[in-house]
């Protein structure tokens, strides 16, 4: 028999128990179903789920197994990482990609009802943490964080972005239970909530705040970079699918691996590629995904990121949401170093690009990068009418953001971007004859 390997439909999640990770033998010619739960939104996971899925490097590296076996890929599509727990200590999805926090409840949840889950790898990550943004209403009068106290704010409990938003209440002098009036949502009804009035502000993780900031909707309020804490999404998969089916789990790494090359490589391709399957704005998933994006992609497990899992538990059993949670047996990165080979201790070296401001023309497949703001300025007032997006990294967390949706400040002949507006009146304090100024502003002076 052929074996061939089939992307199905998210209905079959009334398939038997057995057919996750399936209970064929090798050259039976019998059929496995291999289900993988991901976040097609959450584009800081694509590589483990929408990129994945749409270039079809898992089910080639499947064929390449040479078993015998048929092999029926399963992808389910979800909008956070706690259904995706839920089908995992089920049974019923063999590998999942979450946020940090999700990750966390994920290995909870699996060791409490005795399926447990292991961290195989990383998809993307921020070292900073400025893959969580709070934003506020376009016409709201908050500009810090402690205008919140006694606000509405939604935020979807167990989350990264509400990690972030804890913790940048707690530095603020914000206690975050009492402190404010949390509203916990799905991304999507705070994003609503904020539109009505109903929310004063909205913590969400990526794409959330780059999506509503860019249409116009949102504008951001604190970056999470300023945290300095790093935040990243992986794969997590179920312990006895790994050691029953290790050879599929290993061809999942290897494709996750060559599409995380594929996005290095080719990132607006890729970055258009994600817009048509999620559609979203390619220029929001460049905002996060580019080549000097907000995200960082390496499936290799490094040990900031599990430093940073360990702070994070702390959090979550204050918040009531687990106990003690194990990250060192938690974290299993054995399958992607027998993936990968020699080039896992080059990846587990590597380190983020330089923050660099880009330009997307109109009609290019390729950005131009600026070795300042100021001349990405100059070069976007040269060129107004043929601008598809315009980036530039904060100066002070090197988070990527739109030129237009940034705050700008003038240092003499430095023209200056934040993403927030207290971190752009910080360095105004700190700074004698910087000021702050329009966008508008900002081009006239840089042409």
């Amino acid at each position: 028999m052929k074996r061939t390997a089939v992307a199905a439909s998210a209905v079959v999640l009334l398939l038997p128990l057995s057919a996750c990770g399936g209970d064929a033998e090798a050259g039976d010619g019998s059929t496995v179903t291999v289900t993988v739960g991901y976040q097609s939104k959450t584009i800081n996971t694509v590589t483990a789920g929408t990129l994945l899925r749409s270039l079809g490097y898992f089910e080639k590296q499947l064929n390449a197994l040479g078993e015998g076996v048929t092999y029926n890929v399963v992808w389910q599509d979800y909008a956070t990482g706690a259904p995706i727990t839920a089908q995992m200590t089920a049974g019923k999805i063999d590998i999942g990609s979450m946020g940090d926090f999700p990750l966390l409840i994920n290995a909870a949840r699996g060791k409490q009802l005795n399926r447990p889950t292991r961290l195989v790898s990383v998809t993307g990550y921020n070292l900073r943490g400025g893959l969580n943004t709070i934003v506020t209403a376009p016409d709201s009068k908050l500009t810090s964080l402690k205008d919140l106290k006694g606000e509405k704010v939604s935020t979807s409990v167990g989350s990264a972005a509400d990690g972030t938003l804890v913790r940048a209440l707690q530095r603020a002098g914000i206690d975050p239970n009492d402190g404010i009036e949390k509203l916990n949502q799905q991304p999507a009804v705070g994003a609503s909530a904020l539109a009505s009035g109903s929310a004063d502000a909205l913590s969400q993780f990526v794409a959330w705040p780059g999506l509503l900031t860019y249409q116009g909707k949102a504008k951001a309020l604190y970056d999470g970079a300023q945290l300095n804490l790093p935040t990243f999404h992986g794969v997590t998969a179920r312990e006895d699918f790994a050691k029953d089916r290790p050879a599929v789990l290993e061809a999942f790494l290897k494709a996750q691996a060559e599409a995380t090359d594929y996005l290095n490589t080719h990132p607006v391709a890729a970055a258009e590629k994600v817009a048509k399957a999620t559609g979203l704005p390619a220029e929001v998933v460049y905002l996060y995904n580019g080549a000097h994006g907000i995200s960082t992609f390496d499936p290799a497990v490094k040990p900031q990121l599990v430093s940073a899992l360990k702070q994070d538990v702390s959090v979550l059993k204050a918040a009531k949401l687990t106990g003690d949670v194990d990250v060192d047996s938690f974290v299993d990165d054995q399958y992607l170093k027998k993936a990968l080979g020699a080039s896992y201790g080059k990846r587990l070296a590597a380190t983020p690009p330089a923050a660099a401001s880009e330009v997307w023309p109109k009609g290019a497949q390729e950005t131009r990068t600026f070795k300042s703001p100021a001349e990405l300025l100059g070069y976007v007032a040269a060129h107004s009418d043929g601008i598809r997006a315009a980036y530039v990294p904060d100066a002070t967390t090197g988070t990527l953001w739109f030129a237009d949706k940034a705050v700008w400040v003038a240092d003499g002949e430095q023209l200056l971007p934040f993403v927030a507006p207290a971190t752009a009146q910080a360095y105004v304090d700190g700074h004698d004859g910087a000021q702050a100024v329009t966008y508008a502003d900002a081009l006239e002076r840089a042409a």
